[in-house]
């Protein structure tokens, strides 16, 4: 059913992750908190930026009223969920000895993704998973990168593969499987891609009622816009996807009560866009020219904030907004692939079978490996 790569490869596609700067439904850790949300004024905007796009009709006049949003703070939510895996690990460990793995494949040498992929290795570190990393030479061939992938997916102590992308080969690391099961009614994914999943996991951990209401998502690609408007459906939200052949688009989002951007266009989302009261979450990290900024340029989202935060309810900062939730969902995705390859209950047994079925798996693996995980 999964394919020769088996059930990991498709949790490769969930984990997928992008650091290209035009640029992973809740947890299962007992409770969730509600967070209080915070009033926060926008700063004047130091470089004005053009909205237009060449995809996008962005003709629609700016509109600011008066009003303060509130935040929702990723940065917040993130730690707490980071915290809540980590205790999940420790007493798995400690119940059945098994720690989950993250494979992790980065080809190519781009700065950006090696510091992205280094920033992941110290967050498994943190709640207790191992990170196995390989880091393939730009001009290594499709049958190279699916050969470490077959490794990792064979290997009984990686529970989760991350390819990082951008990829310099031509290589297609997104599974069907995943995306056809969160499509169909009632049936489960084995995992949701990390980004989508962390949206969703704000909205209810700020206690946004998503059932009933109209939800406009921006963008419609396989890693993030597909699947945020696949979960917001499961939800039993009134889902509508903007792309690029969609005409008046700031007619469609004034509509949303929920609106989710993921484009990759900075600021195209201005205060006319947004209807009164709505919340929004924004994906976008873009760079943009900043000569009053030590590195030349700063990041900023698809949204104008200081706009949009007058109009909105609630709504995400960039950064500090979904990026660090894409990090939690990594880890959370990983933890939940270890309980169900080991059968980990949430008491923290597991059945013999599972305990002798990984003994012999790890036996036969440190036998062909030589015992090392250097590959």
């Amino acid at each position: 059913m999964y394919g020769k790569l088996g059930r990991k490869a498709a949790f490769a596609a969930a984990m997928i992750s992008t650091t290209s700067r035009s640029s992973v439904h809740g947890c299962s850790y007992g409770l969730r908190r509600v967070y209080p949300m915070t009033n926060v004024h926008a700063a004047p905007i130091r470089s004005p930026l053009a909205p237009a796009s060449r995809t996008f009709n962005t003709d629609a006049p700016s509109v600011v009223k008066e009003g303060s949003a509130k935040i929702i703070d990723g940065n917040s939510v993130a730690r707490d969920i980071r915290d809540e895996i980590a205790t999940e690990i420790s007493k798995m460990k400690e119940y059945s000895g098994v720690v989950p793995g993250l494979g992790v494949l980065l080809v190519g040498d781009r700065k950006d993704s090696a510091t992205y992929i280094e920033n992941r290795k110290i967050a498994c570190e943190a709640v207790g998973i191992n990170s196995y990393n390989v880091h393939l030479p730009e001009d290594s061939s499709e049958q190279e990168v699916l050969k470490y992938i077959s490794r990792f997916n064979d290997d009984p102590l990686v529970n989760g593969i991350l390819v990082q992308l951008p990829l310099p080969s031509d290589v297609d690391g997104l599974n069907p499987l995943n995306i056809g099961l969160l499509a169909m009614v009632d049936r489960e994914p084995l995992f949701v891609p990390c980004t989508p999943k962390g949206c969703i996991e704000l909205l209810h951990r700020y206690g946004v009622s998503i059932e009933g209401k109209r939800a406009v998502v921006i963008g419609r690609s396989n890693i993030v816009g597909l699947p945020a408007a696949l979960l917001l459906q499961r939800e039993y939200a009134t889902v509508t996807v903007i792309q690029p052949g969609t005409k008046n688009p700031g007619e469609v989002t004034r509509e949303a009560d929920i609106l989710i951007s993921a484009v990759g266009q900075p600021h195209m989302v201005r205060g006319s866009w947004i209807k009164h009261g709505a919340v929004v979450i924004d994906v976008g990290i873009n760079p943009v020219e900043d000569n009053s900024s030590p590195r030349g340029y700063r990041m900023v989202g698809d949204v104008c904030f200081e706009e949009a935060s007058k109009i909105a309810s609630a709504i995400t900062p960039v950064p500090g907004g979904v990026g660090p939730m894409t990090i939690a969902m990594l880890l959370s995705n990983t933890l939940s692939s270890a309980k169900r390859a080991n059968k980990y209950f949430q008491n923290g047994t597991r059945s013999a079978n599972a305990i002798k079925n990984w003994s012999t798996l790890w036996s036969e693996t440190n036998c062909e490996t030589g015992g090392t995980k250097n590959w």
